[in-house]
């Protein structure tokens, strides 16, 4: 089945005909515990390699974070074959371009090259997993240390509204929650980490039990298994890791922050404790977000920025994770309107939808929106978010990476009544709000509970 055929189809099918395309792959595991997935796509003379290694922020604990994403970095600072710097040189040479990223769940890097230049990706990629722990001198494990503090610096610390993630995260999960802590780390504990913290960090998750890696593209399944085996199969084996298991936050009333930074408008964030991904009502909180905020007939949108003019812009939805989620809404107000007046609306707009379910023509509106997006996503085959992305995370989540036509059935088989249900039961009196004003502004905020 070839992406540049099927999305014209896809999209010409009757409504219930489109529920039943399929991504086809075949998957294997390899002697050391690696899982393989191969996506065979001819369509184009491209393929990519996309590895998730099943660890991130949350396997660490207090005191030792960060560690997640610090590996994100020493993994492109070479490995046994392949000298410091060359991974980016020796990619760039054949025509391909890589990347990677961690979140509270997962670390993944890629590699998209010309379908040619295939196994030079799976070369590179198997190098670092088997060999890169005997290179990782302490002088190695400072410079990426550096690196990662001075990410944080400008990121967070020193970014406009950057460090929002942080308090937010901080207030709305328990000091012993995995998402507690940012993917980023502490800027103590990054300087605490010795070179044997990170190498034990290594030994434990990076092993190739705790790996599923996509080859997708013009690749043929037989050669896509002969070069895994040829390149990962004398890896020596790990120990399987346990899936987390999931841990929704509950907070008992609401807290409020005040953040006094260097920004010109003021914005107000509001989290409330959602269920992990994928759990039954996701899909409903997914399209509540859209309905509250996203386009500019959305109701948040309609009411604060174009009748009323006091909102700059507004954001709404559902940041997911595998052990908990949070159903956020977040608006930069204009300068100078106080955020106890845009919360006073987002109170309303919230209640309503708590009261009474949406109409059937807002919910089309989001499900098709939401159809067309995901259906565009399939043209993309590698890099963040495409096909091959897209089906290790549905094979971490669900254990199918063939997932694809079960998450857009999510969304189709909604009804106006889920989406009051979800505002009903999840958005409740138990959230997180907190206001970032302008320095000297306090008055702006929404104040603080005594």
């Amino acid at each position: 089945m070839r992406t540049a055929w099927i999305l014209p189809v896809l999209l010409s099918l009757p409504l219930g005909a489109q529920e039943q395309f399929q991504v086809p792959y075949e998957l294997f595991r390899l002697s050391n515990g690696l899982t393989v997935i191969v996506h065979e796509d001819h369509s184009a003379p491209i393929a990519t390699v996309n590895t998730w290694y099943h660890v991130g922020s949350a396997r660490e604990t207090p005191g030792r974070t960060g560690f997640a994403h610090l590996y994100e970095h020493i993994m492109f600072n070479g490995s046994k074959n392949v000298p410091q710097g060359a991974f980016d040189r020796w990619l760039e040479a054949v025509g391909g371009d890589n990347n990677g990223s961690t979140t509270t769940d997962r670390t993944n890097y890629w590699e998209d090259v010309p379908s040619n230049a295939l196994e030079t990706a799976l070369f590179l990629e198997s190098d670092r997993m088997g060999n890169l722990i005997d290179t990782m001198t302490p002088a190695r494990v400072d410079q990426q240390r550096g690196v990662v503090k001075n990410e944080r610096r400008q990121s967070y610390e020193n970014q406009p509204y950057g460090m929002s993630s942080i308090l937010l995260g901080e207030a709305l999960y328990p000091p012993d929650h995995p998402y507690h802590w940012p993917v980023i780390g502490s800027m103590d504990d990054l300087s605490a980490a010795t070179r044997e913290d990170v190498a034990a960090f290594f030994r434990t998750w990076y092993g190739p039990a705790n790996a599923s890696v996509v080859i997708a593209g013009d690749v043929d399944v037989p050669t896509a298994r002969r070069l895994a085996e040829k390149w990962f199969g004398d890896i020596p084996k790990s120990d399987p890791v346990p899936p987390l298991a999931a841990r929704p936050a509950l907070l008992a009333a609401e807290k409020r922050l005040v953040l006094e930074d260097h920004v010109e408008l003021p914005r107000l964030y509001v989290g409330w404790p959602a269920p992990p991904a994928l759990s039954p009502a996701s899909a409903a909180l997914d399209a509540l977000g859209g309905i509250l905020a996203k386009g500019k007939s959305s109701r948040l949108y309609k009411r604060l920025v174009y009748d009323l003019e006091i909102a700059q812009d507004v954001d709404a939805g559902l940041d997911a994770g595998a052990m908990a989620s949070m159903f956020y809404v977040v608006v930069t107000a204009r300068g100078g309107v106080p955020l106890p007046r845009i919360l006073a609306i987002v109170d309303e707009e919230t209640a309503k939808l708590a009261a009474e379910p949406p109409s059937r023509r807002e919910l089309e509106r989001y499900r098709n929106q939401t159809e067309a997006a995901f259906l565009s996503s399939l043209e993309k085959l590698g890099g963040f978010g495409g096909v091959a992305d897209r089906m290790n995370e549905y094979f971490t989540m669900t254990g199918n990476p063939g997932w694809f036509a079960q998450d857009l059935a999510r969304t189709r088989a909604l009804v106006p009544d889920d989406v009051r249900a979800a505002a009903f039961s999840h958005l409740s009196p138990g959230r997180v709000v907190l206001s970032v004003v302008p320095e000297g502004q306090p008055g702006l905020a929404v104040p603080e509970k005594k």
